[in-house]
């Protein structure tokens, strides 16, 4: 991995987990053209998006979910 990859990474780890939902998105996208979001999921995408944006929900990191996880299955 580049330099330059690394520090795109670490700056948009910097980000709010609404920015990152955003990045995610349009990189993605980026990768296909062809491959069309349904509205369904567009709708799901946005109302999440705003609900992270007005801190109606809190995100929770992923290494605490599969920590959470693994606790119930051993």
């Amino acid at each position: 991995m580049t330099d330059h990859v690394k520090d795109l990474e670490a700056r948009a780890l910097r980000l709010s987990p609404a920015e990152r939902a955003h990045l995610v998105e349009v990189l993605i996208s980026s990768l296909d053209e062809k491959v069309e979001i349904p509205e369904a999921w567009k709708a799901e995408i946005e109302r999440r998006l705003s609900e992270l944006g007005t801190g109606s929900v809190k995100a929770i990191p992923a290494k605490d979910v599969f920590d959470e996880l693994d606790a119930l299955i051993e």
